[in-house]
Order: structure tokens, then sequence, then C-alpha cells
């Protein structure tokens, strides 16, 4: 919407011009005990009279050693300071948990809804007028987006950018999407120790996050296509110079959003929120996506459902050539013009009235928006595919849903009936996989239970489940694989995850057993366990859940209080009231 139509709905509130007043002000400027107390603090910290009296900067920096991805924010923080003192304001550093993929076990995702719900507390307890949230790798930016959309003070997004391209013999390679083909061809016994050795050199040769369309750089897109990051923040890559550029613009910028007083439920609509999904689907982004934007809607009071993402994607077309589903990666795409250049061709598809955080439209910010390389973006008349690239699939093995990334399927097996080899647990599958007597051929459909939001625990990216190994010497790279489990958005093949409702609660995918038909057909969106309704009935009366993994802790509230898949896998408890009743009722 524009500053114009805001303003005629009576929906822009320049905070100094009535009696409101800025949240640091009641901290600040009351002569009161407290009121002494916080200046007296604040000024032994070296902050001035002169200071105090302007707009107050929250900066969320989830810069760890423990995290790979965002090992460089420091240096980004001085940037985004620079600009917030720059444009008038005062600057304040805080931390929240910072979560990495590579370290954390079992899974980021099980504290996802920590990292969020550390961001919006913090977020609400302090002086901060408005907040800048530096964050990068995979489930920082939802967690971020979560918080922001729950405690609604002026924000914007920061995303670290993507590491440079890993290069090896003049070859370009992609964490992780490169990770699962080397250890693949060294298991398989086609590279030696130490030419794994090498390309674990090669691979990561700069700061930032996965270099190609992984999590990380699908949420980076997904923070710029909502609106809550400015235009070419999501492609710039971390060593550039450009990328401290941005940081600087984002702490100019923080300011103003504070003085029109625009946030974040103002900028992340519906209709907002349809455009980030069509840019999802045009990229070929991560299937994690998809929990996470019916998350960030949810915290926002609006139900997502997968029907949504699903009619999207099939009017959407994947025009964006990009590993794991194309051919380039991120630094080319930054390049090519980024996530502005793919919206520029989208456009004729987007709600180009949304608001955004440079307090103008999205039809007004891609005005000088242009492709400069076709063949990484391509336009909507010649695409990669003519479909985007997440399809929802749903059947009796999944009547919640579950998806797949469709581009990047084999395309014999996008159409495939094959025998289930199931495997109980990831612990089973661990044991079992490369057993030289695992009955199983090119044909099967392999199958994992108890890798969902409370079986695994925490829905791990296991989803990818290895090739047996009797057949990798065969020559076999894909085969159909289902489970309950995520994948990194750096992952490809035949890979059916997200299965809902999971086995860990007995859905129907607790009742999979070895031999049992699984057909799938991805252009029906077809997902079907070829078991009678009568045999699921009589295998469910022996079925037992699964024993919970943690009896104590912030473990054991995930386990009792966390969604499942299709809702987001958010916890019950931080969705708003009504909305919360209206999805434990249904």
């Amino acid at each position: 919407m524009s500053d114009a139509k805001r303003e005629e709905a009576g929906e822009v509130k320049e905070v100094k011009t009535g009696a409101a007043k800025l949240k640091s002000e009641a901290y600040f400027q009351e002569k009161d005990l407290w009121g002494f107390i916080h200046r007296s603090f604040t000024k032994s910290m070296g902050y001035t009279e002169e200071d105090i009296r302007k707009p107050v900067i929250g900066i969320c920096n989830t810069f760890s050693e423990l995290n790979k991805c965002h090992s460089h924010f420091n240096e980004l923080v001085d940037y985004v300071k620079r600009g917030v003192w720059q444009a008038g304001g005062v600057p304040m550093e805080f931390p929240t948990i910072s979560i990495g993929e590579p370290y954390v076990k079992p899974t980021t995702m099980l504290l996802r809804n920590l990292m969020a719900m550390d961001t919006e507390e913090m977020m609400k307890a302090h002086p901060i007028d408005g907040v800048v949230l530096i964050g990068g790798c995979d489930k920082t930016v939802p967690a971020q987006l979560m918080a922001a959309a729950s405690a609604n003070i002026p924000a914007i997004v920061l995303t670290g950018g993507p590491m440079l391209n890993g290069r090896l013999g003049g070859r370009s390679l992609g964490a992780c999407t490169d990770c699962y083909g080397f250890t693949l061809e060294h298991k398989a016994g086609n590279i030696t120790d130490e030419e794994l050795a090498v390309a674990e050199n090669a691979i990561c040769r700069s700061d930032g996050h996965c270099m190609v369309m992984g999590t990380a750089s699908t949420m980076a897109s997904i923070a710029e296509a909502i609106g809550m990051a400015l235009p070419g923040c999501a492609a710039i890559p971390a060593p550039d110079s450009r990328r401290r550029h941005i940081s600087e613009r984002t702490g100019k910028q923080i300011v103003e959003l504070v003085r029109r007083d625009i946030r974040p439920r103002d900028i992340m609509t519906a209709e907002a929120l349809e455009n980030a999904i069509r840019v999802t689907m045009a990229s070929g982004g991560s299937t994690n996506a998809i929990i996470h934007l019916v998350a960030i809607s949810q915290r926002l009071g609006r139900k997502l459902p997968l029907e949504k993402f699903d009619a999207i994607s099939a009017e959407t077309p994947f025009i964006l050539n990009l590993r794991p589903s194309g051919k380039y990666q991120m630094e080319e795409y930054f390049e090519a013009g980024g996530v502005p250049a793919l919206m520029k061709e989208l456009e004729p598809l987007l709600h180009g009235d949304c608001l955004t955080v440079t307090g103008m439209t999205v039809t007004e910010n891609l005005a000088n928006a242009r492709t400069l390389d076709r063949d990484v973006i391509r336009t909507m008349a010649e695409p990669l595919d003519s479909q985007g690239g997440i399809a929802v699939l749903r059947g009796n093995l999944a009547p919640d849903g579950a998806l797949i990334k469709q581009t990047a399927v084999s395309p014999q097996l996008k159409k495939h009936t094959g025998r289930a080899v199931v495997f109980e647990s990831p612990a089973d599958l661990n044991a079992r996989i490369d057993d030289p007597e695992l009955d199983v051929d090119e044909n099967s459909v392999l199958v994992l239970k108890n890798a969902g939001p409370k079986g695994a625990p925490a829905m791990p990216e296991i989803g990818q489940i290895p090739i047996p190994q009797k057949l990798l010497v065969k020559g076999v790279r894909d085969m159909v694989r289902i489970s309950d489990a995520r994948i990194s958005g750096t992952s490809y093949g035949a890979l059916i995850v997200h299965a809902a409702p999971e086995a860990a609660v007995g859905g129907n995918l607790a009742l999979v057993k070895d031999g049992d038909e699984i057909e799938l057909d991805i252009a029906s969106r077809k997902l079907e366990l070829k078991v009678s309704p009568e045999e699921l009935a009589e295998r469910r009366k022996s079925w037992v859940a699964p024993e919970p993994h943690y009896d104590r802790g912030y473990g054991l509230l995930f386990h009792e209080r966390v969604l499942q898949a299709n809702l987001g896998c958010d916890f019950d408890f931080l969705l708003p009231k009504e909305l919360r009743k209206e999805l434990l009722e249904s």
C-alpha cells in the first residue's frame, strides 16, 4: 500500500506529531526514580544526555563462533551502527541465541522456536524503538521474522550473505549440494580419502551461508520478497564490499521506519506472504520455507494452508537456474540482478501495492530492476519449468500433506510405483541401510518413520535417505524416498518429506510394512499407500506410540507443545489466542 493510501486509511502514525511517545522516552525522559536509574546506568556506558533523547535502535547480533554462517557479523554490526548514528538514532547491540546448521544436534529445528521466543522477549523487554535483525543460517531468519510478527515494533532484516563459490579443478562447488555428492562418491569407492580432503578445503572459501538455493538463501530471498529486507540484500556475497554498504543503509532505514512508525504487521500482510511464496516457487526454493512461512503467518493471526502453496506453485513458472535445481549459484544470481530482477520478471503475478521497509511499495521498488543474465534468470515466457519448485502431495499416506521439490527429482521417478523398504527410526536406518542383505533394488521406495516433529526428535534434516551402498556401486543415484523428516534446501532427488501426520502421533506412515506398494504421481499430486482401509485399521490396533526422547527441560516442552509440520512446527502457546483456539479445535 502506498503512503498516500495508508494516510487515507489512517494507518500512518507519525510518532513525533502527537502525544504518542517513543518507547525509549518512557525510560529516559521520566523524572522519577526509574528515569533517574535508566539515565544514570546508560550514561555510565558512555552515552550522553543528547544520545538518550534520540530513537534507540536495538541491533540483534547473532554472532557466534559456533555458527560459521554468522562468523562475520561483528563487522556488519559496525556498519549498521554507523548508519544508525548517521540517521540520528542511537544503536544498542544485544545478543540472542545463535543456531548454525553444521554443529547443532539433533537439529536446529529444535531451537528455532526457542530463538524466536528469545528474540521476541528481548525486543519487548528493552527500551528500543526499532530493531535490526541480523541473521543468515537456515532457522535464524524465520525465527527473527516470527519474533517480529509477534512483538510488532519497527524492524528490518539484514542477512549475512552467501559464501563465494567453492572452486576445485575449474569447477564451481556449492555447500552443501556438493557435500552430498562428494561423500556419496567416496562411499561408492569412486574418490579417495585424499581427494575428499582436497574437496573439504575447497568448498567453503569465504564467510557466509550456503551459496546454493538452500534454506538460508531461500529465507534471505523471502525476507526481501515479503518486504522486510532492503531490495538486493539477499544475494550479495558475504565478503563483497556491497554487503557492508547495505548494512549501513539498513541502519539508516530502521531509523526512518521508527520515525514513520512502520511496523512488521503493516508489511507482512497476506498479500506480502503470497509474494514470498511466489518468489520461493519461481526460485526452486527449499521445502523448509513452507514450514517457516506457515509459522510466520500464524504468528500474524492467519492460517496458511498447504493448498495455497500448491495453487501458487501451479501457476508460477520456475525461472531461476540455481542449484540444486539448476546450474548456477548465488554469486551468479547476484551478478544477474538478484531478487529484484527475479521479482521484476514475476511482476505481473505479484501484489505490487504491498508496503516494504523502504517505505515504498513493491512496484515502486522494482521500477529500475532488470535482469543482466538471461541464463541465470529466465523470463516467464521461457522458463526452466512451467510450474514452481515445490509440490504438495496428498493421499492416505499423508492426509495432511507431504512435500517434494519437483524441480530436483529425476524425470523417471516423477511417476513411480514401488515396494516399500521400511526403517522404523533413524537409528534403524543407520544400522541397516548398507547391509548387503537388505532386500532392496532401484525400484524400491525407501520409507523412514519416526523422524518428524515429535518422533526424531524435532524433525531433523535426514529426509535425504542414503542410497544403499550395494546400489551405489551399481550406479544408482536416485530413488523415491519418503519420511516425516525434513531435508536441507541443498538436497536433491526424489525426496518426499514432511509427511503429516507424522508416524510418532499415529499417522498412516506408522503403519507401512515392508513390501507394501506405494504410488507417487507428482503431476496428480498423489501419494498413495496401496493398502485397504480395513487392513490399515487392523494394523492400527497393534500400533504403539514411541517413548518421548526427553523427560525434562526444553526438549520435553518441545515434545509436548510442538504443532505438526503442516501447522508450521511452532508451539501452540505462541500463536495468537483466537487462532490457537481455532487450530486446536479443528
